[in-house]
């Protein structure tokens, strides 16, 4: 790995951005953690969309053109070097004191109206919904985080909702610390990173929520700590790697770094006409940017 990537700063002061959406009028859309925001960004210009409260931490379109956020309730925050960081450091806890639960919205763009669509799944609360993607059927896959506190932490999972609010279903259970999730070309793949691990996960998907098996195969294992990720057109996941950058992993296994300006690279996605511009999120210093990319992103379903 080299010195860091050149990027184009495209905002700053953000607060915690993650999730950004690159939409078709050239803006991006971003969720602010700490700020409890869905916020726009046009041409270094920014507004926010819906006051969302909790902890806004995935932003994903949905079929019907509304922004679907998955919400992880809120966090615990603390100052490291002059970033802003997402627990405690004293404990390591990032369950605040009057925490309950996390959740999915739905946000209508233009009049930035919103409704939590799902809050539990078979009676169990959400402890931290994290980051989505839709498949072409028009439904979403979402990972749960959970949180943790200075003694223990809650196991994550990988869920399956409708976009209209009528059903969410449990994929996969037991991860540490579950955080982006992607699909493959054709939607035949569901990704999953974990961020207490390092690990990049995939299950074969037999149909809208349904996997061949619970159990995940591992598709790379690094030293590090993940954190959402894009998938490119030939098939490359591209992980945010804490401490790293962005992690180009190859779906059969290998990877390697794109250092990035902050330890706190948290999300990326693809833009542009050729989709060969990646938008990223850098969270510890709050900021927006974009940098040219030797190949093509996946398009998304919508």
């Amino acid at each position: 790995m080299g010195a860091p990537a050149e990027v184009r700063e495209l905002a700053t002061d953000l607060q915690f951005p993650e999730g950004p959406v690159v939409m078709p009028d050239g803006s991006v859309l971003v969720v602010e953690i700490r700020r409890g925001t869905l916020t726009r960004v046009t041409d270094g210009k920014v507004d926010v969309v819906a006051e969302l409260g909790g902890g806004p931490n995935g932003a994903a379109i949905g079929p019907d053109g509304a922004c679907y956020v998955a919400n992880n309730g809120g966090f615990l925050w603390s100052d490291l070097e002059g970033m802003l960081i997402p627990f405690d450091l004293k404990t390591m806890s990032n369950q605040p004191a009057d925490f309950s639960g996390g959740w999915i919205d739905r946000v209508d763009l233009s009049s930035g109206q919103h409704q939590v669509l799902y809050k539990e799944c078979d009676g169990f609360e959400f402890r931290g919904p994290n980051d989505l993607v839709f498949d072409t059927d028009g439904g979403f896959y979402f990972t749960d985080f959970g949180k943790s506190r200075a003694h223990d932490t809650d196991r994550g999972g990988l869920y399956y909702g409708r976009a209209d609010g009528s059903s969410v279903v449990q994929v996969a259970r037991g991860l540490l610390g579950p955080n982006g999730c992607g699909l493959s070309l054709g939607g035949h793949r569901v990704y999953v990173a974990e961020s207490y691990t390092g690990r990049l996960l995939a299950w074969d998907v037999t149909g809208p929520g349904k996997v061949a098996s619970p159990m995940a195969t591992v598709v790379e294992a690094t030293k590090g700590h993940f954190d959402s990720m894009a998938v490119e057109a030939g098939g490359n996941v591209i992980v945010a790697a804490i401490g790293e950058g962005l992690c180009v992993v190859d779906p059969n296994g290998g990877h390697d770094y794109v250092a990035l300006p902050d330890r706190f690279t948290t999300n990326v996605c693809f833009g542009g006409d050729d989709l060969k511009t990646a938008y990223v999120t850098l969270s510890g210093t709050g900021r927006l940017v974009a940098l040219d990319w030797p190949r093509a992103g996946l398009k998304l379903a919508f």
